[in-house]
């Protein structure tokens, strides 16, 4: 989630949230823009008369996809003159589908000329799967030309990002290497075909769970192939397997 206010410099005249490369940040994964935005537009404001300061995050929006969650409601109010004014310039814009979005009532309210907003995005099904089941990568399958993208956008991701000096924290370095971690999911994911892993493919398949394979097998036989409960050695060397079988298959997915 990025917390923006895009406000003009008073005295450079720079708007320093329009510097930002918006389509790098944004492709890192499932992002949230929320904030106050300054921008006076009719597709979150129809009743806006005059546009200002709003081709620029129009722009953003239409190149990187995103939804807009207000629903048209004033989120400013102020006095000027005398007469009462309210404008639609805090704004909540999401890759990810925008479930909810609300205006919360004044007994919320924090002092400020701006109302509080309640938003919710929809939950990322994939990622929540992913604590069961691991998404992997055939990394083997790239091409030449798959692998010049990925590292091309691996090296584009970090442009914006200060790096780590002698006197950082361990709190700095954690935060660095899950970055690094989803970071390169995404490179991936643009660049190499998905692959699920789990304990049914071959890739966790070793000696060790042959030999065990092989000798249930050899139970199967002394049993007569009837389905009658199977003799003790069966069943032992059945659990041993599916004990390795399942150990083997989440050293996998954790590596």
């Amino acid at each position: 989630m990025v917390n923006i206010y895009d406000q003009k410099n008073t005295q450079s005249g720079e708007r320093t949230a329009r510097k930002l490369d918006w389509r790098r940040v944004i492709r890192q994964g499932n992002t949230v823009l929320a904030g106050d935005f300054n921008p006076h537009g009719i597709r979150w404001n129809p009743r806006c008369q005059v546009q200002r300061d709003a081709a620029f995050w129009e722009d953003v929006i239409d190149e990187n996809g995103l939804e807009i969650g207000n629903d048209c409601e004033p989120t400013h109010h102020w006095t000027r003159e005398g007469h009462e004014r309210e404008s639609v310039i805090d704004l909540t814009r999401a890759n990810r589908p925008i479930t909810k979005w609300s205006i919360l009532a004044d007994d919320h309210a924090t002092g400020s000329d701006h109302k509080v907003i309640r938003w919710e995005v929809q939950v990322d099904r994939q990622g929540e799967a992913g604590q069961e089941r691991v998404a992997g990568w055939n990394s083997a399958a790239m091409t030449e030309e798959d692998a010049k993208a990925a590292e091309k956008l691996w090296m584009e991701l970090p442009k914006d990002r200060a790096h780590l000096d002698a006197d950082c924290t361990a709190e700095k370095v954690e935060q660095e290497a899950a970055w690094c971690q989803e970071a390169m999911g995404n490179v991936l994911d643009a660049t190499a075909r998905k692959i699920k892993i789990c304990v049914k493919l071959k890739r966790w398949w070793n000696a060790d769970i042959g030999e065990r394979w092989n000798a249930v097998g050899k139970g199967k036989k002394e049993g007569g192939g009837t389905r009658k409960r199977p003799p003790m050695r069966r069943q032992n060397s059945r659990i041993r397997f599916n004990s390795q079988r399942g150990k083997c298959g989440a050293s996998t997915c954790k590596s």
